[in-house]
């Protein structure tokens, strides 16, 4: 059963790892921050999977861990585009 979730976590880490492909050269910040949130599930889903094989239960910590710092990635991003959207309409403004 371990051999199995660990080549699962490493079909999983290889999908995932496409996803630089779209960080590296994604035409807008939207894009990049996607790709960043799919890193973030890929490595979280990998790490499980690898806390599964492994019967460690400290991996499942680090897994809980990430997917906090990606979800306050996804919510700084999002903070960052309405401030600069905001920003940019208030300078268009001719008031």
């Amino acid at each position: 059963m371990s051999s199995f979730l660990i080549g699962a976590a490493c079909f999983v880490l290889a999908a995932t790892a496409l996803g630089l492909l779209r960080i590296l050269r994604g035409p807008a910040n939207a894009d990049r921050m996607m790709a960043a949130q799919l890193l973030g599930t890929g490595g979280v889903a990998t790490l499980l999977l690898l806390a599964g094989a492994s019967q460690s239960p400290t991996i499942v910590d680090v897994a809980l861990l990430l997917a906090l710092l990606a979800a306050f990635a996804s919510v700084a991003f999002v903070n960052s585009a309405s401030y600069s959207q905001d920003k940019a309409s208030a300078t268009m403004d001719p008031r």
